[in-house]
């Protein structure tokens, strides 16, 4: 059974997409903790980030890097935040966080409430950058 990122990318589900490219697939989190939250996730369905293969892996690192790089200068933020943790979706994914104070980066804080219209253009200014 495909996860709901796979059906992401499949184009099966709609997202807001930041950025791809053959391997990757990057896009916002619907529940952000802060505005510019992206996902990365790598098109091939693995559940557990560590069974990715040591070159999938690190290819998947230097495309979040691109991609944080591309939110930092969009938001003017100090850092982003990186996380993995890999509880809510059985898809290995990446936490790309613009934050100013570590406090920026609690999962159990407030949600983000955005408007779809807000969405599209944080993922748009992130598009942007990765130009």
């Amino acid at each position: 059974m495909a996860t709901i990122f796979s059906k992401i990318v499949a184009g099966e589900i709609p997202s807001y997409k930041v950025a791809e490219n053959e391997r990757f697939y990057a896009f916002l989190d619907i529940n952000p903790v802060q505005k510019g939250h992206t996902l990365v996730i790598p098109k091939r369905e693995v559940d557990y980030i560590f069974d990715l293969e040591d070159e999938e892996l690190a290819a998947m690192h230097l495309f979040a890097k691109q991609v944080a790089g591309a939110i930092r200068r969009a938001f003017q933020c100090k850092k982003v935040g990186v996380a993995v943790m890999g509880m809510e979706v059985p898809h290995a994914h990446i936490h790309l966080i613009p934050i100013n104070q570590e406090k920026d980066m609690i999962f159990t804080n407030p949600k983000q409430q955005l408007t779809p219209e807000e969405f599209v253009a944080v993922a748009e200014a992130i598009a942007r950058e990765m130009e």
